[in-house]
């Protein structure tokens, strides 16, 4: 027994040699052309035998032990890999907590603030320096003998107690306006932004809409008295305006009614009721703020202020461009009018009394506001024809229906120089509409060739660049045939879609239009609030509706491709009838 504990100590010694050799330095190091002297024990015939034989007695042993030796060893391994995890982890940590304190703390902007204080410490201390030597110098330079020195010591201490007051009597009256013109260095404040919530959100609306309310009546009132919503009080202010004006009282009294507004204001504020408008307000249900919202309130919220923004942001965005577009001369012949316009009111201005060009714009503008609106507003072909600052501001153009006319000129032009490069080889027998639809292609080729179709099928001029979905068989089976990313097409017979893949034609899909039976609007994620993005499609051949869905114009190819459809089925129900 002890012989055999003897083999498997030195069976594990040698195994450990031969480890020690494996993960030394050195045993990397050398090239591959060096021999590497071991020194293998000697074994008796007995021992291998003992070796050779895998049912010996030992053979057991040594199994178990350099199993336990290999399981320790990955233990250890696990250990050493988990202890550098929870390094790697507490340093990610750390480094987020030190961002976060650095944000907090704003250590870089108190730095740069400290250092600002020391420069300014160090020229002001430089500055006093150099007052007191030049007192010193001037008090050497000035010092008188000292016979004088004594009899106009009384006089000095006289004066200078006198100047001391003075200049303590001026510094107490005048110091702090002093001070307040003082110059100093601006300081440049970053503000905090606020987190998206739904909460603020609603509420930053609604104070939104409680700010624009008195401007908004304003408007209402004004537009009121314009149209004579009340016959009464639009007569009583335009006989008073006209007065105002005719006898020079316009501007006093405008400021009569600011006056007016602001004291009927005070009475409101006290508790007052009084109702001071043309049009009767109209109180609005207010909702209360809802605590929790789910994930779909939530996200309806959000598309419903995107919206308002979105029209808002629009609104303002076309009135600012029509005023640019109207002074850096995008249309001549408006801005023109405008030229003439302000230098017939610049010579009026220099060779006419103020009293009289006022008068003259006074009358013009209760006229215009009072009778020429009213009437141009009951009659729009008059105001079509006539009304001259109308015509003019729907005239102006805004910067995308510039783009627009700028590539539809460069369209006609490419159209124009393409029919003039195919018009030799164009057959004499084609009308200009078929002659339109050979010319027309996709990003792979001519349309009629990648659908199989005939050569007068063209999509529709609304669909002529197509719209972008992903067409939804459910059907079939693969996930790369139940879902194609793509573009969707209507011609006058068919509904053509083409799959943004390459490869061959049979990943596009056509579809008669008499062979739909039925159309209607779907929503692929019942989840998301909305109407959804999608049109599905029944045709016989179809067990399940071809869903075209991630449609962003839906509502529009869901018109074009419902009015196309009624319109060849009713066509077809006709001809069978005859």
């Amino acid at each position: 027994m002890l012989r055999r504990l003897d083999k498997i100590r030195f069976r594990g010694h040698k195994r450990d040699d031969f480890l020690d050799l494996a993960e030394s330095p050195n045993a990397s190091d050398t090239e591959c052309g060096d021999e590497i002297p071991l020194k293998i024990p000697r074994t008796s015939p007995r021992d291998s035998e003992e070796l050779r034989d895998p049912a010996g007695p030992g053979t057991l042993i040594m199994a178990t032990g350099v199993q336990d030796f290999n399981r320790t060893e990955f233990d250890r391994l696990n250990e050493i890999k988990g202890h550098l995890e929870i390094a790697l982890l507490e340093k990610h940590f750390l480094q987020e907590e030190l961002r976060k304190l650095r944000e907090e703390t704003n250590a870089e902007m108190l730095r740069q603030e400290l250092d600002r204080e020391r420069q300014r410490r160090i020229e002001l201390e430089q500055k006093v320096q150099e007052v007191l030597k030049a007192r010193t110098e001037e008090q050497t330079a000035q010092q008188p003998p000292k016979g004088q020195s004594q009899v106009n010591n009384g006089a000095d201490r006289r004066s200078q107690g006198l100047s001391s007051r003075l200049q303590k009597w001026f510094y107490e009256r005048f110091g702090e306006y002093v001070e307040d013109f003082r110059f100093q260095p601006e300081e440049n404040t970053v503000e905090t932004e606020e987190p998206l919530s739904a909460r603020r959100l609603t509420e930053n609306m609604r104070r939104l809409k409680r700010g624009a309310k008195p401007v908004t009546n304003f408007v209402k009132n004004l537009s009121a008295l314009s149209d004579w919503y009340s016959i009464y009080t639009s007569a009583i202010a335009f006989t008073v305006y006209m007065n105002a004006v005719w006898h020079g009282w316009a501007i006093p009294l405008f400021l009569f009614l600011a006056i007016l507004r602001l004291s009927l204001n005070y009475l409101i504020a006290r508790g007052w009721r009084i109702q001071w408008s043309i049009v009767p307000e109209v109180s609005e249900a207010v909702e209360p703020p809802k605590e929790d919202l789910t994930v779909s309130e939530k996200f309806q919220l959000v598309l419903d202020v995107a919206q308002k923004a979105q029209n808002l942001f629009g609104k303002m965005a076309d009135i600012l461009e029509k005023i640019k577009n109207l002074f850096m001369w995008v249309q001549p012949e408006i801005t023109q009018k405008l030229y003439v316009a302000l230098w017939a009111a610049f010579l009026a201005s220099c060779f006419f009394p103020y009293r009289l060009v006022g008068l003259a714009v006074g009358l013009y503008a209760g006229i215009k506001f009072f009778l020429i609106d009213f009437i141009f507003k009951r009659c729009p072909r008059l105001r079509a024809k006539y009304d001259t600052p109308y015509i003019i501001w729907k005239s102006l153009p805004t910067d995308p229906q510039l783009k627009e006319r700028s590539s539809a000129a460069v369209s006609r032009r490419l159209q124009t120089t393409s029919s003039r490069s195919y018009v030799s080889s164009t057959p004499a027998g084609l009308s200009k509409e078929e002659d339109a639809g050979r010319f027309h292609s996709t990003k792979k080729g001519n349309f009629h060739e990648i659908f199989n179709l005939t050569e007068n099928e063209r999509p529709l001029a609304v669909c002529e660049n197509g719209w972008r979905c992903c067409l939804i068989n459910r059907d079939r089976k693969m996930p790369t045939d139940y879902i194609r990313n793509g573009v969707l097409y209507v011609t006058e017979n068919y509904l053509c879609f083409e799959s943004s893949k390459s490869g061959s034609s049979k990943r596009n899909k056509v579809i008669k239009l008499v062979d739909i039976t039925d159309i209607q609007k779907y929503k692929v994620l019942s989840v998301l609030p909305g109407s959804g993005m999608g049109i599905a499609v029944s045709t016989p051949s179809t067990q399940k509706p071809l869903v075209f869905g991630a449609m962003v114009h839906r509502d529009e190819a869901f018109e074009t491709i419902f009015s196309q459809y009624m319109k060849i089925t009713s066509a077809a129900a006709s001809g069978g009838d005859s």
